[in-house]
């Protein structure tokens, strides 16, 4: 089906999730209401929608991965900035981009056909799903333009495996998932809420002397996505412990506020608090 139709149905299916289905209403107004304490009750709900719609059209965006051209999906996914990581590939074996969930976080997966050099090589960290179905339908999903899965649990053996190997690579790394206790090193201040963070991308980009990058996307029109690869640093090792982690939830953050809808709200992000032996506990 071409994506006009496609939106069509999106349309159709978005008051239902919405009003019928209520998909974890209470957790994106709880995130939302927290986030933006000074947002007025009518600038809350305005977003809350606004999420819901795009939500819907990010569904449908993603399916249609299965099967849109390269040259339509060209034409409604662009990259500013590909030269320069290719360019930073020729001293450094990796180029990491630190990603969030926000907008069609998915269609970056088309990376590969926007690269010059045949042999760079692209990948993106996942986590995998327990449902076998779905895990194997967001692996065709992924990998269809040719860029590798990697699992987070292999994350590192993996990045090591292709330095021996002397694969220039560019990877992908989703960091603003929640982490799980024994994985929490650090925590930020991001949109008003104290919030642990997952730190394994800088630590393997010090490990790996890997140049490290920001994606910032944006959504001019309905289908369409731009994003502008941004460098952070060179010199991952420069950075002191856990400083780059916080600058990337910085721009994060910073990206959300511009447009909060294309943020994955419906996530529980902020169901546990900090421990006030916190520090403790990660320095045993």
């Amino acid at each position: 089906m071409p994506l006009q139709l496609l939106y069509l149905i999106s349309d159709l299916c978005c008051p239902v999730v919405y009003f019928v289905v209520r998909y974890r209403r209470k957790v994106v107004r709880k995130n939302l209401v927290t986030s933006f304490p000074d947002a007025s009750p009518k600038r809350i709900r305005q977003i809350e929608r606004r999420f819901y719609r795009f939500f819907c059209d990010y569904a449908f965006e993603t399916l249609k991965l299965l099967t849109v051209s390269h040259e339509e999906i060209m034409r409604r996914m662009s990259f500013e900035g590909i030269e320069d990581l290719e360019r930073d590939l020729k001293d450094h074996p990796f180029v990491f981009v630190y990603l969030g969930h926000y907008g069609n976080w998915e269609w970056i997966s088309t990376l590969p056909i926007w690269t010059k050099n045949p042999e760079t090589h692209c990948a993106q960290l996942y986590r995998p799903l327990n449902d076998r179905l779905f895990d194997g339908l967001f692996n065709d999903l992924r990998t269809r333009f040719g860029a590798e899965n990697i699992p987070k649990y292999d994350a590192l053996r993996r990045v090591l495996t292709l330095r021996r190997e002397g694969k220039r690579s560019i990877i992908g790394f989703i960091s603003d998932q929640k982490p799980g206790e024994s994985n929490t090193h650090d925590w930020v201040n991001f949109l008003n809420h104290d919030t642990p963070v997952l730190t394994g991308t800088e630590r393997i980009a010090k490990k790996v002397n890997a140049t490290v990058y920001f994606a910032d996307v944006t959504r001019p029109h309905r289908g369409y996505y731009r994003c502008v690869m941004r460098r952070m640093t060179d010199r991952p090792q420069d950075f002191p412990d856990y400083k780059l982690t916080e600058t990337y939830m910085k721009e994060l953050e910073d990206m959300i506020r511009r447009a909060p809808h294309l943020w994955l709200w419906s996530h529980n992000r902020w169901k546990h608090e900090r421990k006030n032996d916190f520090r403790k506990h990660i320095d045993e």
